[in-house]
Protein backbone atom coordinates (compact mmCIF):
# COMPACT_ATOMS: atom_id res chain seq x y z
CA UNK A 1 0.00 0.00 0.00
CA UNK A 2 1.43 3.15 -0.97
CA UNK A 3 1.88 6.33 1.30
CA UNK A 4 -1.24 7.87 -0.75
CA UNK A 5 -3.05 5.31 0.49
CA UNK A 6 -2.25 4.73 4.08
CA UNK A 7 -2.63 8.73 4.57
CA UNK A 8 -6.12 8.49 2.98
CA UNK A 9 -7.46 6.03 5.09
CA UNK A 10 -5.42 7.38 8.11
CA UNK A 11 -7.35 10.31 7.65
CA UNK A 12 -10.71 8.78 7.94
CA UNK A 13 -10.02 7.06 10.84
CA UNK A 14 -8.56 9.45 12.71
CA UNK A 15 -10.45 12.77 11.70
CA UNK A 16 -13.69 11.27 10.60
CA UNK A 17 -15.63 10.43 13.73
CA UNK A 18 -14.10 13.20 15.39
CA UNK A 19 -15.58 15.64 12.51
CA UNK A 20 -18.82 13.47 12.87
CA UNK A 21 -19.28 14.07 16.19
CA UNK A 22 -18.89 17.71 15.78
CA UNK A 23 -21.25 18.16 12.77
CA UNK A 24 -23.21 16.23 15.42
CA UNK A 25 -23.43 18.82 17.77
CA UNK A 26 -23.32 21.24 15.69
CA UNK A 27 -26.67 19.83 13.99
CA UNK A 28 -28.25 19.80 17.45
CA UNK A 29 -27.13 23.74 18.43
CA UNK A 30 -29.27 24.75 15.40
CA UNK A 31 -32.31 22.15 16.01
CA UNK A 32 -33.38 24.73 18.94
CA UNK A 33 -34.02 27.33 16.05
CA UNK A 34 -37.23 24.86 15.25
CA UNK A 35 -38.75 26.19 18.76
CA UNK A 36 -38.82 29.57 17.29
CA UNK A 37 -42.44 31.24 17.22
CA UNK A 38 -40.40 33.28 14.57
CA UNK A 39 -41.26 31.40 10.95
CA UNK A 40 -37.96 32.95 9.30
CA UNK A 41 -35.90 31.47 12.36
CA UNK A 42 -37.13 28.59 12.39
CA UNK A 43 -36.86 27.93 8.63
CA UNK A 44 -32.91 29.03 9.17
CA UNK A 45 -32.68 26.89 11.35
CA UNK A 46 -33.35 24.21 8.88
CA UNK A 47 -31.07 25.43 5.99
CA UNK A 48 -28.43 25.42 8.28
CA UNK A 49 -28.71 21.65 9.21
CA UNK A 50 -29.25 20.69 5.99
CA UNK A 51 -26.22 23.14 5.08
CA UNK A 52 -24.00 20.78 7.67
CA UNK A 53 -24.78 17.60 6.78
CA UNK A 54 -23.85 18.41 3.06
CA UNK A 55 -20.79 19.92 3.97
CA UNK A 56 -20.29 16.43 5.98
CA UNK A 57 -21.11 14.27 2.69
CA UNK A 58 -18.97 16.85 0.25
CA UNK A 59 -15.87 16.58 2.42
CA UNK A 60 -15.69 12.81 2.97
CA UNK A 61 -16.98 11.82 -0.48
CA UNK A 62 -15.89 13.81 -2.87
CA UNK A 63 -12.64 16.52 -0.96
CA UNK A 64 -10.42 13.92 0.56
CA UNK A 65 -10.71 11.39 -2.47
CA UNK A 66 -10.32 14.45 -4.53
CA UNK A 67 -6.87 14.74 -2.58
CA UNK A 68 -6.32 11.35 -3.17
CA UNK A 69 -6.19 11.69 -6.81
CA UNK A 70 -4.42 14.81 -6.85
CA UNK A 71 -1.39 13.38 -4.33
CA UNK A 72 -1.72 9.84 -6.30
CA UNK A 73 -1.51 11.37 -9.96
CA UNK A 74 -0.08 14.57 -9.69
CA UNK A 75 2.17 14.60 -7.36
CA UNK A 76 4.03 17.56 -5.86
CA UNK A 77 7.44 17.50 -5.92
CA UNK A 78 8.45 18.51 -2.32
CA UNK A 79 11.37 21.99 -2.61
CA UNK A 80 14.56 21.47 -0.16
CA UNK A 81 12.96 24.09 2.24
CA UNK A 82 9.73 21.91 2.64
CA UNK A 83 12.04 18.92 3.43
CA UNK A 84 13.59 20.52 6.47
CA UNK A 85 11.62 19.81 9.31
CA UNK A 86 9.10 23.54 9.17
CA UNK A 87 6.52 22.41 11.28
CA UNK A 88 5.33 26.06 13.30
CA UNK A 89 5.50 25.73 17.22
CA UNK A 90 3.25 28.87 17.70
CA UNK A 91 0.11 27.88 19.06
CA UNK A 92 2.51 25.26 21.35
CA UNK A 93 4.65 28.11 22.84
CA UNK A 94 1.47 30.26 22.55
CA UNK A 95 -0.53 27.58 24.80
CA UNK A 96 2.05 27.02 27.01
CA UNK A 97 2.43 31.09 27.87
CA UNK A 98 -1.90 30.73 28.50
CA UNK A 99 -1.82 28.14 30.63
CA UNK A 100 0.86 29.72 33.22
CA UNK A 101 -1.77 32.35 33.87
CA UNK A 102 -4.98 29.99 33.77
CA UNK A 103 -6.22 31.13 36.92
CA UNK A 104 -6.33 34.56 36.15
CA UNK A 105 -7.62 34.07 32.51
CA UNK A 106 -10.77 31.55 33.90
CA UNK A 107 -11.75 34.06 36.33
CA UNK A 108 -11.53 37.28 33.81
CA UNK A 109 -13.80 35.05 31.15
CA UNK A 110 -16.47 34.51 33.35
CA UNK A 111 -16.47 37.68 35.02
CA UNK A 112 -16.84 39.02 31.44
CA UNK A 113 -19.80 36.60 30.84
CA UNK A 114 -21.25 37.21 34.15
CA UNK A 115 -21.78 41.00 33.26
CA UNK A 116 -22.84 39.71 29.60
CA UNK A 117 -25.51 37.77 30.36
CA UNK A 118 -26.78 40.97 32.99
CA UNK A 119 -26.19 43.71 30.09
CA UNK A 120 -27.93 41.46 27.42
CA UNK A 121 -31.17 41.84 29.37
CA UNK A 122 -30.73 45.68 28.39
CA UNK A 123 -30.18 45.36 24.22
CA UNK A 124 -32.63 46.89 22.59
CA UNK A 125 -35.23 44.30 20.79
CA UNK A 126 -36.00 46.07 16.93
CA UNK A 127 -38.96 44.65 14.82
CA UNK A 128 -39.96 47.63 12.67
CA UNK A 129 -39.12 46.71 9.19
CA UNK A 130 -38.18 50.67 8.60
CA UNK A 131 -35.28 50.05 10.24
CA UNK A 132 -34.08 47.55 8.30
CA UNK A 133 -34.31 48.87 5.26
CA UNK A 134 -31.77 51.33 3.72
CA UNK A 135 -32.58 54.48 5.39
CA UNK A 136 -32.16 55.89 1.88
CA UNK A 137 -34.07 54.56 -0.36
CA UNK A 138 -37.81 55.81 -2.68
CA UNK A 139 -39.77 53.28 -1.02
CA UNK A 140 -38.70 54.83 2.74
CA UNK A 141 -38.93 58.59 1.57
CA UNK A 142 -42.60 57.59 -0.23
CA UNK A 143 -43.58 55.69 3.19
CA UNK A 144 -42.56 59.39 4.99
CA UNK A 145 -44.43 61.58 2.89
CA UNK A 146 -47.73 59.47 2.86
CA UNK A 147 -47.32 58.96 6.65
CA UNK A 148 -47.00 62.73 6.62
CA UNK A 149 -50.13 63.39 4.46
CA UNK A 150 -52.45 60.82 5.99
CA UNK A 151 -51.42 61.70 9.37
CA UNK A 152 -50.66 57.50 9.88
CA UNK A 153 -49.39 54.74 7.98
CA UNK A 154 -50.16 52.05 10.55
CA UNK A 155 -53.35 50.54 11.15
CA UNK A 156 -54.95 47.73 13.47
CA UNK A 157 -57.89 45.32 12.81
CA UNK A 158 -60.74 44.87 14.87
CA UNK A 159 -62.71 41.85 13.66
CA UNK A 160 -65.92 41.89 14.96
CA UNK A 161 -68.07 38.26 14.92
CA UNK A 162 -71.96 37.86 15.22
CA UNK A 163 -74.71 36.04 13.66
CA UNK A 164 -76.89 39.21 13.99
CA UNK A 165 -74.26 41.63 12.86
CA UNK A 166 -75.95 44.35 11.24
CA UNK A 167 -78.97 44.52 13.99
CA UNK A 168 -80.14 47.97 15.24
CA UNK A 169 -78.86 47.27 18.65
CA UNK A 170 -75.05 45.65 17.21
CA UNK A 171 -74.80 48.93 14.84
CA UNK A 172 -75.76 51.43 18.05
CA UNK A 173 -72.94 49.86 19.94
CA UNK A 174 -70.46 50.53 17.01
CA UNK A 175 -71.32 53.94 17.12
CA UNK A 176 -70.86 54.56 20.79
CA UNK A 177 -67.68 52.78 20.90
CA UNK A 178 -65.83 54.27 18.01
CA UNK A 179 -66.85 57.86 19.58
CA UNK A 180 -65.38 56.42 22.62
CA UNK A 181 -62.32 55.18 21.58
CA UNK A 182 -61.10 57.93 19.77
CA UNK A 183 -61.40 59.78 22.99
CA UNK A 184 -60.31 56.89 25.05
CA UNK A 185 -56.90 57.39 23.24
CA UNK A 186 -56.72 60.06 21.27
CA UNK A 187 -52.75 59.77 21.35
CA UNK A 188 -52.56 56.97 19.48
CA UNK A 189 -55.45 56.36 17.39
CA UNK A 190 -55.68 59.05 14.18
CA UNK A 191 -58.56 57.86 12.73
CA UNK A 192 -61.74 54.73 12.23
CA UNK A 193 -62.90 53.39 9.25
CA UNK A 194 -65.26 51.12 8.77
CA UNK A 195 -68.76 50.14 6.83
CA UNK A 196 -70.58 52.89 8.92
CA UNK A 197 -68.14 55.46 7.91
CA UNK A 198 -68.27 54.23 4.51
CA UNK A 199 -72.58 54.52 5.17
CA UNK A 200 -71.72 57.95 6.51
CA UNK A 201 -70.04 59.23 3.58
CA UNK A 202 -72.45 58.01 1.24
CA UNK A 203 -75.17 59.41 3.28
CA UNK A 204 -77.22 56.31 3.73
CA UNK A 205 -78.87 55.94 7.11
CA UNK A 206 -77.09 54.62 9.93
CA UNK A 207 -79.56 52.01 10.81
CA UNK A 208 -80.21 48.05 9.94
CA UNK A 209 -82.15 48.71 7.12
CA UNK A 210 -79.56 51.52 5.54
CA UNK A 211 -76.52 49.74 6.73
CA UNK A 212 -77.86 46.72 4.81
CA UNK A 213 -79.37 48.42 1.25
CA UNK A 214 -75.78 49.81 0.92
CA UNK A 215 -74.12 46.29 1.38
CA UNK A 216 -76.16 44.95 -1.15
CA UNK A 217 -75.94 47.99 -3.69
CA UNK A 218 -71.97 47.95 -3.24
CA UNK A 219 -69.94 45.98 -5.63
CA UNK A 220 -68.51 42.91 -3.92
CA UNK A 221 -64.89 44.19 -4.33
CA UNK A 222 -65.94 47.35 -1.97
CA UNK A 223 -68.25 45.30 0.09
CA UNK A 224 -65.88 42.40 1.33
CA UNK A 225 -63.14 45.12 2.38
CA UNK A 226 -65.58 45.55 5.59
CA UNK A 227 -67.56 42.38 5.52
CA UNK A 228 -67.79 38.82 4.31
CA UNK A 229 -70.02 37.43 2.33
CA UNK A 230 -72.19 35.62 4.36
CA UNK A 231 -72.81 39.32 6.99
CA UNK A 232 -71.29 37.52 10.45
CA UNK A 233 -67.52 39.49 10.28
CA UNK A 234 -67.36 42.66 9.83
CA UNK A 235 -63.80 45.03 10.45
CA UNK A 236 -63.06 48.43 12.22
CA UNK A 237 -59.56 49.69 10.68
CA UNK A 238 -58.27 51.72 13.25
CA UNK A 239 -55.49 53.85 12.27
CA UNK A 240 -52.82 54.87 14.79
CA UNK A 241 -49.81 56.77 15.36
CA UNK A 242 -46.27 55.44 14.80
CA UNK A 243 -45.38 54.10 18.37
CA UNK A 244 -42.28 52.56 19.52
CA UNK A 245 -42.75 48.79 20.19
CA UNK A 246 -43.09 49.13 24.27
CA UNK A 247 -45.89 51.72 23.73
CA UNK A 248 -47.17 50.02 20.80
CA UNK A 249 -47.46 46.71 23.60
CA UNK A 250 -49.20 48.81 26.54
CA UNK A 251 -51.66 50.04 23.87
CA UNK A 252 -52.72 46.82 22.72
CA UNK A 253 -53.75 45.38 26.00
CA UNK A 254 -55.24 48.67 26.95
CA UNK A 255 -57.26 48.37 24.51
CA UNK A 256 -58.04 44.73 24.78
CA UNK A 257 -58.87 45.62 28.76
CA UNK A 258 -61.32 48.52 26.77
CA UNK A 259 -63.35 45.88 24.72
CA UNK A 260 -63.89 43.36 27.99
CA UNK A 261 -64.98 46.24 29.63
CA UNK A 262 -67.95 47.23 27.59
CA UNK A 263 -68.25 43.65 25.80
CA UNK A 264 -71.59 42.99 24.13
CA UNK A 265 -73.67 39.63 24.40
CA UNK A 266 -73.66 38.26 21.19
CA UNK A 267 -70.66 39.86 19.93
CA UNK A 268 -67.14 38.50 19.51
CA UNK A 269 -64.55 40.72 19.41
CA UNK A 270 -60.84 39.82 17.82
CA UNK A 271 -58.15 42.41 17.98
CA UNK A 272 -55.34 41.84 15.12
CA UNK A 273 -53.16 43.27 12.34
CA UNK A 274 -49.41 44.45 11.69
CA UNK A 275 -48.90 45.49 15.29
CA UNK A 276 -50.01 42.64 17.18
CA UNK A 277 -47.84 40.40 14.69
CA UNK A 278 -45.13 43.18 15.91
CA UNK A 279 -45.60 42.68 19.40
CA UNK A 280 -45.96 38.99 19.46
CA UNK A 281 -42.34 39.33 17.38
CA UNK A 282 -41.03 41.30 20.30
CA UNK A 283 -42.54 38.43 22.85
CA UNK A 284 -40.38 35.86 20.34
CA UNK A 285 -37.37 37.46 19.75
CA UNK A 286 -37.13 38.92 23.48
CA UNK A 287 -37.87 36.24 25.19
CA UNK A 288 -37.13 33.06 22.71
CA UNK A 289 -33.82 33.31 21.97
CA UNK A 290 -33.18 32.67 25.68
CA UNK A 291 -35.42 29.34 25.04
CA UNK A 292 -33.57 29.28 21.70
CA UNK A 293 -29.90 29.03 23.50
CA UNK A 294 -30.79 26.99 26.45
CA UNK A 295 -32.49 24.45 24.49
CA UNK A 296 -29.74 24.59 22.36
CA UNK A 297 -27.05 23.89 25.21
CA UNK A 298 -29.35 21.02 26.44
CA UNK A 299 -29.51 19.08 22.86
CA UNK A 300 -25.97 19.62 22.18
CA UNK A 301 -24.85 17.84 25.95
CA UNK A 302 -27.42 15.34 25.73
CA UNK A 303 -26.24 14.22 22.41
CA UNK A 304 -22.57 13.80 23.63
CA UNK A 305 -23.81 12.19 26.32
CA UNK A 306 -25.03 9.57 24.52
CA UNK A 307 -22.20 9.79 22.01
CA UNK A 308 -19.31 9.84 25.06
CA UNK A 309 -21.23 8.09 27.61
CA UNK A 310 -19.28 10.66 29.66
CA UNK A 311 -20.96 13.49 31.39
CA UNK A 312 -17.85 15.44 32.05
CA UNK A 313 -16.71 14.88 28.45
CA UNK A 314 -20.05 16.10 27.55
CA UNK A 315 -19.75 18.90 29.28
CA UNK A 316 -16.40 19.95 28.81
CA UNK A 317 -16.67 21.22 25.01
CA UNK A 318 -19.74 23.76 25.88
CA UNK A 319 -18.25 25.44 29.36
CA UNK A 320 -15.90 27.58 26.58
CA UNK A 321 -19.68 28.19 24.18
CA UNK A 322 -21.55 29.54 27.32
CA UNK A 323 -18.68 32.00 27.38
CA UNK A 324 -19.51 33.02 24.26
CA UNK A 325 -22.92 33.62 24.75
CA UNK A 326 -22.34 35.99 27.82
CA UNK A 327 -19.57 37.89 26.15
CA UNK A 328 -21.59 38.02 22.93
CA UNK A 329 -24.57 39.72 24.36
CA UNK A 330 -21.68 42.27 26.33
CA UNK A 331 -20.17 42.80 22.92
CA UNK A 332 -23.88 44.32 21.61
CA UNK A 333 -25.09 46.07 24.51
CA UNK A 334 -21.53 47.95 23.94
CA UNK A 335 -21.91 48.20 20.49
CA UNK A 336 -25.71 49.66 20.84
CA UNK A 337 -26.77 46.81 18.07
CA UNK A 338 -30.52 45.32 18.70
CA UNK A 339 -31.93 42.20 18.61
CA UNK A 340 -33.80 41.55 15.28
CA UNK A 341 -35.04 38.34 13.72
CA UNK A 342 -31.60 37.51 12.47
CA UNK A 343 -29.54 38.59 15.25
CA UNK A 344 -31.74 36.96 17.33
CA UNK A 345 -30.14 33.39 16.00
CA UNK A 346 -27.15 34.76 16.83
CA UNK A 347 -26.68 32.21 20.32
CA UNK A 348 -27.61 28.92 18.28
CA UNK A 349 -24.87 30.35 15.92
CA UNK A 350 -22.51 30.44 18.54
CA UNK A 351 -23.71 26.91 20.13
CA UNK A 352 -23.23 25.14 16.75
CA UNK A 353 -19.89 26.97 15.18
CA UNK A 354 -18.26 26.81 18.64
CA UNK A 355 -19.30 23.27 19.81
CA UNK A 356 -17.68 22.11 16.73
CA UNK A 357 -14.34 23.89 17.50
CA UNK A 358 -14.01 22.59 20.86
CA UNK A 359 -14.68 19.00 19.91
CA UNK A 360 -11.92 19.03 17.69
CA UNK A 361 -9.62 20.12 20.26
CA UNK A 362 -10.76 17.91 22.69
CA UNK A 363 -10.78 15.12 20.65
CA UNK A 364 -6.89 15.67 19.91
CA UNK A 365 -6.57 16.06 23.42
CA UNK A 366 -7.96 12.72 24.52
CA UNK A 367 -6.17 10.95 21.23
CA UNK A 368 -2.79 12.18 22.67
CA UNK A 369 -2.85 12.57 26.41
CA UNK A 370 -1.49 8.73 27.06
CA UNK A 371 1.89 10.24 24.87
CA UNK A 372 3.32 11.84 28.03
CA UNK A 373 1.57 12.44 32.20
CA UNK A 374 2.36 16.00 31.37
CA UNK A 375 -1.28 17.74 30.96
CA UNK A 376 0.66 20.84 29.43
CA UNK A 377 2.13 19.36 26.98
CA UNK A 378 -0.29 16.75 25.86
CA UNK A 379 -2.44 19.72 25.29
CA UNK A 380 -0.25 22.16 23.99
CA UNK A 381 0.68 19.18 20.91
CA UNK A 382 -2.90 19.21 20.66
CA UNK A 383 -3.69 22.92 20.16
CA UNK A 384 -0.76 22.94 17.56
CA UNK A 385 -2.05 20.24 15.80
CA UNK A 386 -5.33 20.92 15.32
CA UNK A 387 -5.40 24.78 15.63
CA UNK A 388 -4.44 25.78 12.54
CA UNK A 389 -7.30 23.75 10.85
CA UNK A 390 -9.75 25.57 13.30
CA UNK A 391 -8.08 28.82 12.65
CA UNK A 392 -8.09 28.47 8.71
CA UNK A 393 -12.39 27.40 8.91
CA UNK A 394 -12.87 30.08 11.15
CA UNK A 395 -11.33 32.89 9.08
CA UNK A 396 -12.60 31.38 5.87
CA UNK A 397 -16.13 31.25 7.31
CA UNK A 398 -15.37 35.00 8.55
CA UNK A 399 -14.33 36.06 5.24
CA UNK A 400 -17.79 34.39 3.95
CA UNK A 401 -20.06 36.56 6.66
CA UNK A 402 -17.87 39.75 6.18
CA UNK A 403 -19.37 40.70 2.91
CA UNK A 404 -22.90 41.24 4.88
CA UNK A 405 -20.98 43.74 6.26
CA UNK A 406 -21.19 46.19 3.60
CA UNK A 407 -25.26 45.36 2.99
CA UNK A 408 -27.38 48.51 2.60
CA UNK A 409 -29.78 46.40 5.05
CA UNK A 410 -29.18 47.34 8.83
CA UNK A 411 -30.48 43.89 9.62
CA UNK A 412 -28.16 42.00 7.46
CA UNK A 413 -25.25 44.73 8.40
CA UNK A 414 -25.54 44.07 11.79
CA UNK A 415 -26.57 40.09 11.42
CA UNK A 416 -22.74 40.41 9.50
CA UNK A 417 -21.12 42.15 12.19
CA UNK A 418 -22.25 40.01 15.02
CA UNK A 419 -21.40 36.69 13.62
CA UNK A 420 -17.99 38.06 12.55
CA UNK A 421 -17.39 39.16 15.96
CA UNK A 422 -18.96 35.85 17.79
CA UNK A 423 -16.47 33.99 15.20
CA UNK A 424 -13.53 35.70 16.67
CA UNK A 425 -14.81 34.98 20.11
CA UNK A 426 -15.22 31.42 19.29
CA UNK A 427 -11.19 31.45 17.99
CA UNK A 428 -10.43 33.18 21.47
CA UNK A 429 -12.64 30.39 23.23
CA UNK A 430 -11.23 27.93 21.50
CA UNK A 431 -7.61 28.42 21.45
CA UNK A 432 -7.30 29.72 24.90
CA UNK A 433 -10.30 29.16 27.19
CA UNK A 434 -10.94 25.50 26.00
CA UNK A 435 -7.17 24.50 26.62
CA UNK A 436 -7.60 25.93 30.70
CA UNK A 437 -10.35 23.85 31.17
CA UNK A 438 -8.60 21.11 29.70
CA UNK A 439 -6.06 21.71 32.11
CA UNK A 440 -8.07 22.59 34.98
CA UNK A 441 -10.04 19.32 34.43
CA UNK A 442 -6.80 17.20 34.47
CA UNK A 443 -5.41 18.93 37.14
CA UNK A 444 -7.94 17.86 39.09
CA UNK A 445 -8.60 14.07 37.94
CA UNK A 446 -4.98 13.76 39.37
CA UNK A 447 -5.64 15.33 42.57
CA UNK A 448 -8.98 13.15 42.89
CA UNK A 449 -6.84 10.05 41.54
CA UNK A 450 -4.13 10.92 44.21
CA UNK A 451 -6.71 11.25 46.91
CA UNK A 452 -8.21 7.59 46.50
Amino acid sequence: MNKQKKALIKTYKEMAPAIMVAMIATGLGFLALYTSGVPMISDFGKMLTIGIVISFIIALLFLLPLLFIRDQHFPVKASKAKNKKTNGKFLYHFTKRILKFKYFIIVIAFILAGLGIYFDQKVRVETDIESFMPQDSEALDDIYELRDRMGSTDQIAIVIKSDDLLSDENISWYLTNTNQLKKSFEDEIVQVNSLLTLAETLNYDLDSVGIHTMVDQLPEEQSKVWINSKGNEMVLSVMIDKLPTEELEVFLNELNEYFIENEKTGLDVVITGQAVIDVTMISSLTTGRYTITILGMLAVFLGLIIIYRNPLKALTPLIPITLIVGWSGFVMYLLDIAYTPLTATLGALIIGIGTEFTILIMDRYHKTKHNSEDAEENISNSVNTIGKPILISAITTIGGFSALIISDFEILKNFGIMTVINLVLAIISTLIIMPVILNLQANLTLKFKKAK
